[in-house]
């Protein structure tokens, strides 16, 4: 039952979609425009860098909101279980921004609610996610392959942390908690099955912060489609 509750309590702060709010409040539906998608990488791309940033932190904050209500409700009664609800309502805050109802269940990839996972789920994930997902991004500049080095870290750190004690669970509570750590793993693969055929395909679009990047990259893309066109 308190993983239902716990759920529950996830997919209600999960339906919160800062994307499309935000969109809507400036006159657009965001799913409307560049890749569809309800995510922070889509805002910042469309509307720029302040929405993006405001996405960001709204999608980072309903999860870590769902996270500490579910502890709030059961820290004291199911302390040997509690990291178990926590991930439940991590996952209730994914799902409901990934599949919100009102919106036809079409939302958004769930990468920046994970990262509010990461953020309110124990400190030792923290380090690691920093280093996997900016390392990634800054080194290849697409997001995509940095969220998905995100979540392979985050599923083999679940295993190795819980198989070394630190979350003071029982073995069967520990392999609930893999499986939905793989479950929210294999959908964030699957949420960007199109990405990773972009990545293969070398076609994927590159994201850069500063305006000056963007630019350039603009002006390289294009001086590449004439150059193409021209010895073509």
């Amino acid at each position: 039952m308190e993983r239902i509750i716990c759920l529950l309590i996830g997919y209600v702060f999960g339906l919160f979609q800062t994307a499309y709010i935000y969109g809507e409040l400036h006159g657009i539906d965001i799913r409307n425009y560049g890749s569809g998608n309800a995510g922070t990488t889509n805002t910042l791309r469309v509307l720029g860098r302040k929405a993006g940033v405001l996405v960001l932190f709204g999608d980072i904050a309903k999860c870590m909101l769902a996270v500490g209500v579910a502890s709030l409700l059961f820290g004291r009664t199911h302390q040997d279980m509690i990291y178990l609800l926590k991930i439940y309502a991590a996952a209730g805050a994914i799902l409901g921004h990934n599949f919100p109802f009102y919106l036809h269940f079409k939302g958004g990839k769930g990468i920046a609610a994970t990262a509010g996972m990461i953020l309110s789920f124990h400190p030792y994930f923290i380090p690691v996610a920093i280093v996997l997902f900016f390392g990634v991004f800054f080194t290849t500049h697409y997001v995509s392959l940095g969220s998905l080095f995100l979540y392979a870290g985050f599923f083999v750190e679940m295993i190795v942390l819980g198989q070394a004690g630190v979350f003071g669970m029982s073995q069967p509570h520990l392999i609930e908690l893999y499986i939905v750590t793989g479950f929210l793993t294999v959908m964030a693969y699957w949420k960007h099955r199109e990405n990773i055929r972009r990545l293969l395909g070398g076609t994927e679009r590159k994201t850069y912060l500063s305006r000056k990047n963007r630019e350039e990259n603009a002006a390289g893309d294009s001086s590449g489609r004439r150059e193409g066109g021209e010895n073509g």
